[in-house]
């Protein structure tokens, strides 16, 4: 499988002067050549575009071109082919997941990269050369495993520049302390675990108080002013802090529990549906759910772990995970839950992760016996005692 490394550096200026002139160059390429894809009746394929590339070389108007290493521009070119492969694939529905939209143009304020391969690199005495940039010396947080087959130079929005390996690596063999476990993904607690451990998200509140603040003063400047692209650096640092913040907290705890647990079980939440919930958008989206479940799947596969996804139609919260019993939807608000059947008291997330569990592991609600005789149930107000035991707010 393969894995990436990444490593912030900081270049002379003399190199930001090199990598400003490089991602220009990748970006005027790319441009030119979805122009040419958007205008052309035949969708042209790499070879052509990158025949079209070296003839543009020739021509006074792009041959500075030929001022930066060849090796990205051809990569930009099999990544706008890649980028619209996806986009056919998923408009035919032959790609899973969330749909893919057609390619953009890229611009100058957004993130930059450009990639190098194995004939436009080199690593010897700890540094990194990169053809017509130099050696630069990235600050190695931890060492390769293996030698990489790509590297790609990044600038973000807020100026820091990293570069990222890919490297084919092996699968581990770890021992487990934990046969299974259910997780159940919420907003005030991040996870709630089925063995009753949670685990509560960062607080983002500070920065988002400031990136408010900035904006509204953004908002007021001139357009392509100083003083506004001054205000758009801080705002960019910011979300790069809450972004941050939130892929340190949600890389820790998926070690953890893929460390800890053979098999990991999520429920597939339809995230896109929620956030279109417009008091619950900022909330949901700040959570980072669906890259909790990219980080456990992908480091599940790395030390040989079983991820499991149940279905997001599973009654995991309307159903005692003691004994079965349906007792039907219930409102957000409503934290804690006694079973009519058995008499067990539940927090409603903590009943949620069993059931989650249970399915996940091939136990499925055995629900017939003591379900309800109706086939349809209500949802729950505060006013039902007998069913309420709680109410905190979510």
């Amino acid at each position: 499988m393969k894995a990436r490394y990444q490593y912030r550096f900081y270049p002379t200026n003399q190199q930001r002067q090199s990598l400003a002139q490089l991602f220009g160059c990748v970006r005027v390429v790319w441009n030119d050549a979805l122009a040419l894809c958007k205008s052309s009746d035949k969708l042209p394929n790499y070879n052509q575009l990158s025949a079209l590339l070296t003839g543009a070389k020739k021509t006074e108007e792009r041959a500075w071109l030929n001022d930066v290493s060849c090796v990205p521009l051809q990569q930009v070119l099999r990544h706008l082919a890649t980028a619209y492969k996806n986009f056919f694939n998923s408009l035919q529905k032959k790609r899973k997941g969330v749909k893919v939209g057609v390619p953009k143009f890229k611009k100058k304020t957004n993130k930059q990269s450009a990639e190098f391969t194995k004939s436009a690199f080199s690593i010897k005495n700890r540094q990194v050369y990169l053809a017509k940039i130099g050696k630069v010396s990235p600050i190695w947080s931890r060492q390769l495993p293996l030698e990489p087959s790509s590297v790609t130079v990044i600038k973000d929005c807020a100026n820091r520049y990293f570069l990222s390996f890919v490297v084919d690596i092996k699968p581990v063999n770890l021992t487990p302390i934990n046969l299974s476990i259910g997780i159940d993904l919420g907003l005030k607690t991040f996870a709630v675990f089925s063995d009753g451990r949670q685990v509560k998200s960062p607080d983002y509140s500070t920065a988002e108080r400031k990136i408010s603040q900035l904006q509204r003063q953004l908002a007021r400047q001139h357009k392509d002013s100083k003083r506004r692209n001054k205000t758009r650096l801080k705002i960019a640092k910011l979300h790069n802090k809450i972004a941050d913040t939130r892929s340190d907290f949600l890389h820790k705890l998926s070690t953890k529990v893929v460390n800890e647990n053979q098999v990991i079980v999520l429920e597939d939440l339809n995230v896109s549906g929620l956030v279109k919930n417009r008091r619950l958008a900022r909330a949901i989206s700040r959570q980072g759910w669906y890259q909790f479940r990219v980080f456990c799947s992908a480091k599940s596969e790395k030390f040989s772990r079983e991820f499991r996804i149940i279905s997001r139609w599973e009654p995991t919260s309307q159903v005692c995970s003691e004994c079965g019993y349906k007792w039907g939807k219930l409102d957000l608000s409503i934290r804690s839950v006694v079973c009519l059947n058995c008499s067990t008291q539940h927090d409603r997330d903590e009943n949620a992760a069993k059931n989650i569990k249970k399915v996940g592991i091939g136990h499925c609600h055995d629900s017939k016996r003591t379900q309800r005789e109706s086939k349809t149930t209500t949802v729950a107000s505060p006013d039902e005692a007998s069913r309420i035991t709680a109410l905190v707010g979510r």
